[in-house]
C-alpha cells in the first residue's frame, strides 16, 4: 500500500528469532534462558495466542455489533484481521468472514441490511458488499491502490473513501535508452518532496489522497477533487447526499507541514470546493449531526508545541455558532459520535492511566459512563480505544482491557458495563501472570506521579528481586493499568516491573503535559527516579539489582538516565533520539517539527539543540548498555543509536547493537520481533545480574537505603 505525502502524519517463529541474533552478532543462549521454562507462566511463544477486539460497529437497530477480531500466525509471522458478530440480546458470537483474508473496516448501511468492508486479499485491498439477510457478497471496487475512510451516503446507493492517487512530475533531466541487451545501472530516483519518506511506509511516491464514491452496487468509482490537495481522514455525507464534508490543508506551505487544516464541503458533483471552518486553529474529522444541521470536528491550536490538546467543537454547516463540547474537561479527546438525538456527543478521553467513555450534552459539562477501554496496544500498556454507537438505537459497544488480557469486546446494558466477549480466556486459563498494583511518588518539586508495578508470578515480599524501570515514549503519551505482553514478560523473568507517567505525559491536564515543554528530557528524569526510590522504599526491590528500558522518547531518557546516574546495573536503550539536529533533518516528519521543539532552526540555536540532546552527556555514561532499533526505523532513524554506539565504545562502555532486521519504528508489529526485542533486552540485564539465574534472593534484615541518583 502506498501513502501520500503527508498522509501518515497527519493523522517459524523460533527460527524467526534466531536469524536476527544471527545478523545481531547477539549470543542467542543468553537471551534462550531469560525466561523460566515453565508453562504456567506466560511464555514468548504465547505471544502467537493473543488476540484483540477493535472496530465495534453497531448495527443502526441496536440488534447485532461487527467487530474485527485480530490474531496472529505463528507460520506467517503475521497479524491476521476476521469480522465476528454478536448477537446483542443472546450473546451469540460468531464468525462473519474468516480464515487468511484480512477484512477490516466494516460498515453498517443506513438501514442495516447491508454490510461494507475491505478485503486486503491477494488481489489488493479492495471494497466489498455483503447483504446481511442471506449472505451474499459483491467486489464492488478494483482499485489499484488501498481506499480507506469509508462512508456510505444517507440513501444507501453509494460509499465515498479517499485513496492515494499518483500525480505526473516534470522531469529534471531527460536521459538516452539504454542500447538492447545493455545493463547499465537503474536510472537515479529523484527527490524534491520536504516529506519524502515515511515509517512503516518506506519512500513515498509522488501523490496524493483524493476523494472517490462509488455505487454500493458496484462500478467505476468516480474521483470527485483533482486539485493540487490532500483530503484525509472519514468524509461526511450531507443528508441530500449532495455534499461531502472533509478536512484539509489549502495553505500555500502545506507541503512544508507548517500549514493549517480547515473543514470544508465538497459538491459531490462538481467537485467544488468551499470551507465551513475559517479559524486560527486546525480542524479536522467533520462528523455531521443525525438531523444533518450541525457538524462537530475536532479542534487543534497552533501552538508550536509537541503537546497540543485536541478539543471537539460543533458549529453550524456555514461555521457559525461554534461551541466547544465538554469545556469543563482539561483533557485531549480520543474520539467521538454523535447521540442518536442530537443534543450530545459519545466521546473517549484518557484520565491518568485509564481510557473513559462519557457523554457530554451540547448545552455543557460531561457525564463518565465506562472506563477501562482499549487495549489495542499488545506490546506495551499505552492507550487507544475505538467505540460505535448504534444510529437509531444508541447501543453502545466499545473495547474493554484488563491486567492479564488486551482488548475484549463490552457494551453499555443498563447503565452496567457488560463484556461480550472472552476470546483470551484459553490463554489467560492456564497461564499465571504478574499482578499489578498502582503507586504514586512525589519529586522533590512536590509534582506526583502516576505509576504502576508488575511483581513477578509466585512473587514473595519477603525476597529481593531485580527491577526493570520501563519508560513510554511520546513524550506525550501514557501508560495505565493495560495489559503489556512485553512487561509480562519481564515479570515472568522473573523482575519487578515499574513504569508510569512522568511530568509530559498525556490524560493529567496540559500543565502536566506542558511540564517539559522546550525542556525535555529535564524534568521527566526527576519524577522518574522519585518512582523509583519510592519502589525500592518498598523493601523487596534490591536496590543494587536495578535496570532501565525504553522505547523512543523512552529511549531518550533512557540514554539521559545512563547520563546523569550510575544507580542502574544495565540498559537498553530502544529507537531514541540521541542528536536532536540529525533528528530534525533526518526523521520522516521531523523537518516540520523544529519550531514546536525548539522554536528556532538547529544553525540558529545549535546550544540548545547540543543540551537536550544525550550525546552531550555519553562521557558520563559508566553503565552497560545496549542499542536497539529497526533496521527499516525512519522515525527515528538508524543513524541514532549508531551514533550512540560508536559514542558509547569511543568511551569504554561494555555495549553491544542489536538491529531487528524488516523492522520500522514499531518494531513489535511483527510477533517474531516483539518475542526478539523482549529476550534481548533480558539476555542483556542477565548478563550482568549476579544473581542468575534465580532471579530472587531471601532478605537478609532490612532493606537497604537507596542510593543517591548522581
Amino acid at each position: 500500500m502506498r501513502t501520500s505525502i503527508l498522509g501518515r502524519l497527519k493523522a517459524g517463529a523460533a527460527a524467526s528469532i534466531l536469524a536476527v541474533a544471527a545478523a545481531s552478532g547477539a549470543a542467542t543462549g543468553a537471551a534462550a534462558q531469560t525466561i523460566p521454562d515453565d508453562p504456567t507462566v506466560f511464555q514468548l511463544m504465547d505471544v502467537f495466542d493473543l488476540e484483540y477486539a477493535s472496530q465495534p460497529q453497531v448495527s443502526p437497530d441496536g440488534k447485532t455489533i461487527v467487530y474485527v477480531r485480530h490474531s496472529f500466525d505463528v507460520r506467517t509471522d503475521r497479524e491476521r484481521s476476521n469480522l465476528w458478530t454478536i448477537d446483542v440480546e443472546s450473546g451469540a458470537h460468531r464468525p462473519l468472514l474468516s480464515g487468511t483474508q484480512n477484512y477490516s473496516s466494516p460498515r453498517w448501511s443506513p438501514d442495516g441490511k447491508r454490510l461494507a468492508y475491505v478485503n486486503a486479499g491477494d488481489e489488493g485491498a479492495q471494497i466489498y458488499v455483503r447483504w446481511m439477510e442471506d449472505g451474499q457478497t459483491a467486489r464492488i471496487t478494483d482499485l489499484l491502490e488501498s481506499p480507506s475512510g469509508l462512508a456510505w451516503s444517507p440513501d444507501g446507493s453509494r460509499i465515498a473513501f479517499t485513496m492515494f492517487t499518483d500525480t505526473d512530475a516534470e522531469p529534471i533531466a531527460v536521459l538516452p535508452p539504454a542500447p538492447e541487451g545493455a545493463e547499465w545501472n537503474a536510472r537515479p530516483k529523484v527527490i524534491d518532496q520536504t516529506f519524502y519518506r515515511g515509517d512503516g511506509a518506506g519512500y513515498y511516491e509522488q501523490g496524493l489522497s483524493h476523494l472517490f464514491v462509488v455505487s454500493a452496487e458496484g462500478g467505476t468509482p468516480k474521483r470527485i477533487t483533482r486539485d493540487d490537495y490532500e483530503y484525509n481522514g472519514t468524509p461526511s455525507w450531507s443528508r441530500d447526499g449532495q455534499t461531502l464534508y472533509v478536512s484539509s490543508d489549502r495553505t500555500e506551505d502545506w507541503r512544508e507541514g507548517q500549514g493549517q487544516t480547515e473543514i470544508f464541503a465538497v459538491d459531490v458533483r462538481t467537485g467544488g470546493v468551499r470551507p465551513v471552518t475559517q479559524t486560527p486553529v486546525s480542524e479536522y474529522g467533520p462528523k455531521l449531526s443525525p438531523k444533518g444541521d450541525r457538524i462537530a470536528y475536532v479542534v487543534r491550536s497552533d501552538r508550536k508545541s509537541w503537546h497540543v490538546p485536541s478539543e471537539v467543537w460543533t458549529s453550524r454547516l456555514d461555521g457559525s455558532d461554534a461551541r466547544r463540547v465538554a469545556a469543563d474537561l482539561d483533557r485531549s479527546i480520543g474520539g467521538f459520535e454523535w447521540d442518536p438525538d442530537g443534543r450530545a456527543l459519545y466521546m473517549v478521553y484518557d484520565d491518568g492511566g485509564t481510557t473513559k467513555l462519557a457523554r457530554a450534552p451540547l448545552g455543557g459539562g460531561h457525564d463518565d459512563l465506562a472506563e477501562g477501554l482499549g487495549g489495542e496496544s499488545l506490546g506495551r500498556p499505552y492507550s487507544g480505544a475505538s467505540f460505535s454507537v448504534a444510529r437509531d438505537a444508541g447501543t453502545v459497544a466499545f473495547n474493554v482491557v484488563s491486567d492479564n488480557a488486551p482488548a475484549e469486546l463490552a457494551m453499555l446494558d443498563g447503565g452496567e458495563v457488560r463484556q461480550l466477549t472472552h476470546i483470551n480466556d484459553d490463554l489467560t486459563g492456564m497461564n499465571r501472570f504478574g499482578e499489578v498494583r498502582a503507586l504514586t511518588s512525589t519529586a522533590a518539586d512536590g509534582t506526583e506521579m502516576q505509576s504502576w508495578m508488575i511483581t513477578p508470578p509466585g512473587f514473595d515480599p519477603s525476597k529481593k528481586y531485580p527491577m526493570i524501570l520501563e519508560i513510554h515514549g511520546g513524550p506525550h503519551a501514557n501508560y495505565g493499568r493495560r495489559f503489556a505482553a512485553e512487561l509480562q514478560l519481564y515479570a515472568a523473568a522473573g523482575y519487578v516491573v515499574l513504569y508510569g507517567n512522568p511530568r509530559g505525559s498525556t490524560g493529567y491536564g496540559d500543565d502536566f503535559a506542558m511540564g517539559i515543554d522546550r525542556k525535555y528530557p529535564g524534568p521527566d528524569y526527576d519524577d522518574l527516579m522519585a518512582a523509583v526510590d519510592n519502589a525500592v522504599g518498598l523493601g523487596f526491590v534490591d536496590p543494587e539489582r536495578l535496570y532501565v528500558t525504553g522505547g523512543s522518547g523512552g529511549g531518550v531518557l533512557t540514554s539521559w538516565i545512563v547520563g546523569k546516574t550510575d544507580r542502574f546495573r544495565a540498559a537498553v536503550v530502544a529507537k531514541p533520539v540521541i542528536n536532536w539536529t540529525s533528528f530534525i533533518l533526518l526523521s520522516d516528519f521531523g523537518v516540520g517539527q523544529w519550531d514546536e521543539l525548539f522554536g528556532a532552526k538547529p544553525w540558529e540555536d545549535q546550544a540548545s539543540y547540543w543540551a537536550r540532546s544525550p550525546l552531550s552527556i555519553v562521557g558520563n555514561v559508566t553503565t552497560p548498555t545496549m542499542v536497539l532499533t529497526g533496521e527499516e526505523d525512519y522515525r527515528t532513524p538508524i543513524s541514532e543509536i549508531e551514533q550512540y554506539y560508536g559514542a558509547l565504545k569511543i568511551q569504554g562502555v561494555d555495549s553491544a547493537m542489536v538491529r531487528i532486521q524488516g523492522a520500522g519504528h514499531s518494531i513489535t508489529a511483527r510477533p517474531s520481533n516483539l518475542m526478539a526485542k523482549v529476550a534481548y533486552i533480558l539476555g542483556w540485564f542477565r548478563k550482568y545480574d549476579e544473581a542468575k539465574p534465580d532471579a530472587s534472593q531471601q532478605v537478609a534484615g532490612t532493606a537497604p537505603a537507596a542510593p543517591a541518583a548522581n
